[in-house]
């Protein structure tokens, strides 16, 4: 990343840029890089795909942001293909305890609590077998529960420090709240136990576990399509 297009910035006004480093493997689809000045640290992201409606997730991410569940945005260059954020400390987890998923259950309720318009995002799978077209099928016989999703919590889109924060907002949209809560369940292979104290921990009312265990079907159907491409 060039740093005299940064020293452009009235965000680093003030500030001398020492260094602009690529992490390596991380996105697929952005280029993230550690922006490190005399007085702070960032994230810049240079976005690849030109398939996502980055207006609508910068949009989120400041609505994110106002509840305190994601880093601060700092800046969007729509013609450079660039987002800034402040630099978040913490570290990714493959595993969690259950104080870990209450936490998170919180975290993923003020998401869910936000207001938002928009349509909600349609369920496209390609290969439609038996076990899928049930789930679908499963799914309709419940009522939707629409709410503002982040629908990608895998565990690198999660930090973990003295608070959680959720991060990479290019998917999130509209969709069942269901969908997010099969997320974690899936990405984080929740056992029976830790699955129930982590929708105990979500819900304040009963909650179907046969709607939950339809979309654990399409959400990892959805991931093998992904990888895939």
């Amino acid at each position: 990343m060039d740093k005299k297009l940064l020293s452009h910035y009235t965000l680093f006004d003030n500030q001398t840029i020492l260094s602009c480093n690529l992490l390596a493997h991380q996105g697929y689809c952005n280029e993230n890089h550690i922006i490190t000045t005399d007085k702070n640290k960032y994230l810049l992201r240079k976005l690849l795909r030109d398939d996502i409606d980055r207006q609508n997730e910068y949009k989120i991410h400041h609505l994110a942001y106002n509840e305190g569940i994601t880093a601060a945005p700092l800046l969007y260059d729509e013609v450079n293909e660039i987002m800034i954020f402040a630099f978040l400390e913490g570290k990714h987890k493959e595993t969690l305890d259950a104080h870990e998923l209450k936490g998170l259950a919180e975290v993923l309720k003020k998401l869910h609590n936000i207001e938002y318009g928009g349509s909600p995002i349609p369920l496209e799978i390609q290969n439609h077998t038996e076990t899928i077209t049930k789930a679908l099928t499963t799914i309709e016989k419940y009522p939707k529960e629409y709410v503002l999703c982040h629908n990608d919590l895998n565990p690198k889109n999660i930090f973990f420090s003295h608070d959680i924060k959720f991060i990479d907002w290019e998917y999130a949209g509209v969709n069942d709240r269901y969908f997010d809560l099969a997320c974690i369940c899936v990405e984080f292979s929740l056992d029976e136990e830790m699955q129930e104290i982590f929708l105990k921990a979500y819900f304040s009312k009963r909650y179907s576990k046969e709607k939950l265990e339809s979309y654990k079907i399409i959400y990892k159907t959805l991931c093998e399509e992904w990888f895939k491409t």
